[in-house]
């Protein structure tokens, strides 16, 4: 099979053999909590920066707040809006973050709350005529009329549906996001702009083999966001969910991976480099990802192009990584680029760690029907449709929240 030609035959998916999470480097079995904290999820975190995500650097940057604007009745009384700008400063240079967070009104104490990056900047995500115009780089989208990578009235609100704000507010729970080309835009500059330049050594022009691109960059962003939380107490920082959908489905993962702080984890249709199996060859492909998006990932991961096998891991490892804490793995139905069966099969190999950790695993034993979710530490659905982030969806990940944080203001929908 051509690489660059993407194979949604099931009858093709070759023959693989998945890594076990629970047999370490040299070769012995994990059997007990301890050694998979200290011995064998350290490993395995390490091959996951060595080769596919790259390492993010160790160094830290002082983060501060340039400024807050407080809008105590907005969207007509049903919440709180703050705007954050959280700025960077590096060695040479500094960058600014724009967060923006929606918080339900007349709830008493700190409120649990979702956080995700968005695509195209935080006044696509609702029509609200008070939200900032952001003036960085947007991506261009015919959709919702972006021109000239440039912030426009006329695309305010463009992305509203993915968002659900006033659901999620109903249900009692924040929403803050932050759009991820303020951390390093979605193109392939050599890593030029964005976060990166903040750490490069003297002489430096771009990240090592096996250090972090893009996707690292988002995910690092996302921390220095749970950073934020932990300052404001209006947050509930130990019910925080992140969530992501397509390549920020990616970058939730790497980001609930890396991060232990985030208590729940929520991938929407993430794909290759996400939540599906490589080894399956099945829809986007390491080398059709690698082609197109040749800065998302390190560059190391491209060794693997049509070589999946030699992989030293696969994804359900990087579910494993997050285990015992709650993580939800969403499908759609015509969304064969993002191969569901192979992000249902990545999750269900994944169980044994959550077992070993004492959460149970993903208890069905072949991929759920079509509208019937799986919800438990581990939970699954596969929506009707196509590629994208639906009401259907922010349900059942608002009742997965409700499982697991106890939150039950508002009402749940079928």
């Amino acid at each position: 099979m051509n690489a660059l030609q993407p194979n949604t035959d099931e009858s093709k998916v070759p023959a693989y053999t998945l890594p076990d999470p629970l047999i370490d480097i040299d070769g012995i079995r994990i059997d007990n909590h301890q050694d998979w904290i200290t011995r064998r999820r350290p490993q395995i975190l390490s091959l996951f920066e060595e080769h596919v995500y790259g390492k993010t650097p160790s160094a830290s940057v002082a983060m501060s707040i340039a400024g807050t604007t407080l809008s105590p009745q907005a969207l007509n009384g049903k919440a709180v809006r703050k705007e954050v700008s959280l700025r960077l400063k590096g060695k040479r240079n500094e960058l600014y973050l724009d967060l923006l967070m929606y918080l339900p009104l007349g709830q008493e104490g700190p409120v649990p709350l979702f956080v995700g990056l968005n695509f195209h900047g935080n006044y696509t995500i609702h029509p609200d005529r008070e939200l900032a115009l952001t003036g960085k780089w947007v991506r261009n989208s015919e959709r919702i009329g972006t021109t000239h990578n440039q912030a426009s009235e006329g695309a305010r609100g463009g992305f509203a549906q993915k968002w659900a704000v006033e659901r999620i507010l109903e249900r009692g729970y924040g929403i803050a996001t932050l759009y991820c080309g303020d951390l390093d835009p979605d193109y392939d500059d050599g890593f030029q702009n964005g976060v990166h330049p903040l750490f490069y050594g003297a002489g430096q022009t771009m990240p090592a083999a096996n250090e972090w691109g893009t996707i690292g960059a988002w995910a690092w962003g996302l921390s220095r966001v749970m950073d934020y939380f932990e300052l404001d107490d209006s947050v509930d920082q130990q019910r925080i969910a992140v969530m992501g959908h397509s390549r920020l489905g990616k970058t939730a993962l790497w980001a609930g991976a890396q991060d232990q702080r985030f208590a729940l984890v929520i991938s929407n249709n993430s794909g290759c480099g996400g939540a599906a199996l490589s080894r399956r060859r099945f829809g986007e492909t390491v080398a059709l990802i690698n082609d197109r998006f040749p800065h998302w990932f390190c560059r190391n991961f491209r060794q693997y192009n049509e070589n999946e096998q030699a992989l030293p891991v696969d994804q359900h490892m990087l579910i494993a990584l997050i285990a015992p804490r709650p993580v939800y793995i969403a499908s759609a139905e015509q969304d064969l680029w993002c191969d569901p069966l192979g992000e249902f099969l990545a999750l269900k190999h994944a169980g044994p760690v959550y077992r070993l950790l004492g959460t149970g695993g993903l208890e069905v034993a072949v991929k759920p029907p079509v509208g019937q979710p799986v919800l438990d530490t581990m939970a699954y659905h596969m929506r009707p449709g196509e590629h994208d982030v639906t009401a259907y969806d922010w349900e059942r990940y608002l009742d997965f929240a409700d499982y697991h944080f106890g939150h039950t203001t508002g009402k749940a929908m079928p």
